[in-house]
């Protein structure tokens, strides 16, 4: 009975370590958004410079096609503002919560919560919760994001959808 005990924890322990690691390419993410917003001397890290680790196969190529369109004629970015806080203004992110949540579409779900206006002058602005959705799948034999939904106006939005629409509308202007 004790060796069937032992040999029942082993076949778990790998299902537990790859539950707790599909947090790992999220809290990565939100790391660089937290040091991009703590400083005012510019940006730091970017969110995809580390697009073969902690991206799919899938996002790192819509992103790629995408940085064929910049946002401005000089620039080097297909986006207008950050991505994963939805802003072009903010303050040092508080109250970040990074959990799985469960399974959407064939990827595990990370959620993220954090505030990101608390030096703003008002209460309501400083009260406010951005949420986002991490779609997580395995490639290679490791976790990575698939996609980024980010609630706005009470609806869930893809940074994948996006980029497609702006391949498009670069490719058919």
């Amino acid at each position: 009975m004790k060796r069937l005990g032992f040999f029942s924890l082993a076949l778990l322990m790998p299902l537990t370590t790859f539950a707790a690691s599909i947090e790992e390419p999220v809290n990565r993410i939100m790391d660089v958004a937290k040091a991009r917003w703590e400083t005012n001397e510019g940006t730091t890290t970017g969110y995809f410079d580390s697009l073969d680790r902690d991206f799919s196969k899938n996002f790192a190529a819509a992103y790629r096609e995408n940085m064929k369109y910049p946002a401005y004629d000089e620039g080097d970015t297909p986006f207008d503002y950050d991505v994963i806080t939805s802003s072009q203004d903010g303050c040092p992110l508080k109250d970040l919560m990074v959990s799985p949540t469960g399974d959407a579409n064939g990827a595990a779900v990370v959620d993220v919560r954090f505030k990101l206006m608390t030096c703003a002058p008002d209460a309501e602005s400083q009260a406010k919760v951005n949420e986002l959705k991490f779609d997580i799948v395995t490639e290679g034999g490791k976790p990575v994001i698939s996609d980024v939904h980010r609630l706005s106006e009470g609806k869930w939005d893809s940074l994948v959808a996006e980029m497609l629409d702006n391949i498009e509308r670069g490719k058919n202007p």
